[in-house]
């Protein structure tokens, strides 16, 4: 004990150092292109869905985390904009339809993503290319009251559309090779606004007084209203972690305490399970062993065939219990004892002149067959079922 003791404060101590050291420890910067609403790394979108209020501010930001078929045809979403920032839309004919009423009635949906796939591609002629150059880039907008180069860095604003329907499709936004990088479809009385660069949106471009200005006017384009839609479902985005734990696996450092102290638990748990004294031997209890000793009683008889022998048995039982249960005499087997039985236990006359006979008969024979010796046994069975 005095040894587990010591090899569990060391092990302590090492656990508590391992903390600190990983606390301490610089968090290496995420640069995944999550545009996840919630995440403030780079390419995370914390700030433009926080900056929403202050684009529209007597708009309401609502969430949503359905399909575009749903959210329309349900009436989960009411009048006013609809914004997808996701890394791949992929919008199919059912969704396309009910994205067109909603637009066709009047609203407004705002979409960037790098990948268009589905029946918006298809029908919209949608396809997107990128820009080779490495380095800084630059976007203007088509608009002469927005006159301005936006430059930004780490590529994201290299992607374009290398084609789209021209008979529908009005040029929003180029970039500084002329390719053009954010479209406006016109459809009954709403606009639907298309931008191959979702990563002007992120946090790393928003910190920056140029992406800042870029994503303000893009966005502008989109109408004042009551309500302002944030579209989850396309991007994958999952509503946030409720469970206990959330905090743990939030921090690398703690989540690295949690699991070390899971291990440990398991440890000291498998090194307790040897026991720490004699095991006590199980003792059978004696086993009735009554039912076996008839058993092969039996047996042997049945393999002696001695009905004569099995016969006088029976009958001198017969004759103890008479003598000890109903106090009768038993000396012969004669008609004074068939009276007895009818007297004293009710019994029926030829039942009981029947028995008797058969006693009288079997009590000195020598040889009993098969047929007497069950006969004989049936009358006693009877007898003691009427007697009871």
């Amino acid at each position: 004990m005095k040894d587990f003791k010591i090899y569990l404060s060391i092990a302590s101590a090492l656990m508590v150092v391992f903390l600190i050291a990983q606390y301490n420890k610089p968090t290496p910067i995420d640069w995944t292109p999550s545009l996840y609403y919630n995440d403030k790394i780079p390419f995370g979108t914390y700030i433009t869905y926080n900056q929403l209020n202050q684009l529209f501010p007597k708009a309401a930001i609502v969430k949503t985390n359905t399909s575009i078929y749903h959210a329309f045809h349900d009436s989960v979403v009411s009048n006013g904009n609809y914004i997808i920032i996701a890394k791949s839309v992929n919008i199919n004919k059912f969704d396309f339809s009910e994205l067109a009423k909603y637009v066709k009635a009047g609203n407004s949906i705002f979409i960037s993503s790098f990948n268009f796939k589905g029946f918006l591609a298809d029908t919209l002629k949608i396809s997107t290319a990128y820009e080779v150059k490495k380095g800084t880039s630059s976007l203007v907008f088509t608009n002469n009251l927005l006159k301005g180069l936006y430059k930004f860095d780490r590529d994201v604003s290299n992607q374009y559309f290398d084609d789209f329907d021209t008979a529908k499709a009005t040029v929003v936004g180029k970039n500084e090779y002329g390719h053009v990088t954010f479209l406006n479809f016109k459809i009954g009385k709403g606009n639907l606004f298309i931008c191959a660069n979702p990563g002007v949106f992120t946090n790393y471009s928003l910190l920056s007084k140029n992406g800042a200005d870029y994503a303000a006017r893009a966005l502008s384009y989109l109408p004042v209203t009551n309500t302002v839609y944030w579209d989850e479902f396309q991007n994958g985005d999952i509503p946030p972690d409720q469970s206990p734990l959330r905090v743990f696996f939030g921090n690398p450092s703690l989540q690295w305490a949690y699991y070390l102290s899971v291990v440990s638990l398991l440890i000291f748990v498998l090194y307790e399970m040897k026991r720490r004294q004699r095991i006590i031997p199980v003792i059978e209890p004696l086993k009735n062993s009554t039912l076996e000793f008839v058993t092969t009683v039996g047996q042997v008889y049945y393999e002696k065939r001695n009905n004569a022998n099995i016969a006088h048995k029976k009958i001198l039982y017969f004759f103890v219990y008479l003598r000890d249960v109903h106090n009768i005499k038993t000396s012969r087997p004669d008609q004074e004892l068939a009276d007895t039985l009818m007297a004293k236990l009710g019994i029926a006359t030829d039942f009981s002149n029947e028995l008797i006979s058969i006693i009288n008969q079997l009590e000195t024979q020598t040889y009993v067959s098969d047929s007497q010796l069950i006969k004989l046994n049936k009358l006693i069975e009877q007898f003691y079922n009427q007697a009871r």
